[in-house]
């Protein structure tokens, strides 16, 4: 009995390029830390696109929903580009998991974030990535690509609330 490697797809360059957050996630060095910039950079479009509350958060909103379950149906194709579960490259759930931090921070704290707020909602979703407080390390566990990107949506729910209730501290 032979196998047929899996056929490539004249989607795979955008999938490459979505999925390691244009490379990024090729960092030699923390590549979920490095791709967490390609959120940054585009919430950040998003919200100079549109400045107002209401419209970022929208905006913030569908590029979250549209990127997450768009990446969780690419099971297949993680699977016969990279050998593990949950390669490094894989960054786009560091991507949406930003964009979810914005989200939460925003609704909770009825702001747009300035600089400051960009800057904790970047190491406060970074710091609850790594720690995947329960439920994230059971999301973690799911199958296929769902598990690649569902804990880091409750990452970013942790990091966004979090957020809310320090910043006021920080920023005096």
């Amino acid at each position: 009995m032979t196998t047929e490697p899996a056929k490539k797809s004249a989607l795979d360059p955008l999938r490459w390029f979505l999925i390691t957050s244009g490379g990024l996630g090729l960092s030699p060095f923390a590549p979920g830390t490095v791709g967490t910039f390609g959120g940054v950079l585009l919430g950040v479009l998003l919200q100079v696109a549109w400045p107002d509350l209401q419209g970022a958060v929208i905006a913030w909103s569908v590029a979250a929903v549209v990127l997450f379950f768009w990446g969780c149906l690419q099971s297949d194709y993680v699977a016969r580009t990279w050998p593990k579960k949950d390669p490094g490259a894989f960054v786009l759930d560091e991507v949406v998991g930003y964009l979810v931090t914005l989200i939460v921070y925003s609704l909770l704290s009825q702001k747009t974030p300035d600089a400051l707020a960009h800057t904790g909602a970047f190491f406060a979703f970074r710091g609850f990535d790594v720690l995947k407080i329960q439920p994230a390390r059971w999301l973690e566990g799911l199958p296929g690509a769902w598990g690649i990107m569902c804990d880091d949506q409750m990452a970013g729910i942790y990091a966004g609330a979090s957020l809310w209730l320090t910043l006021p501290l920080v920023a005096g």
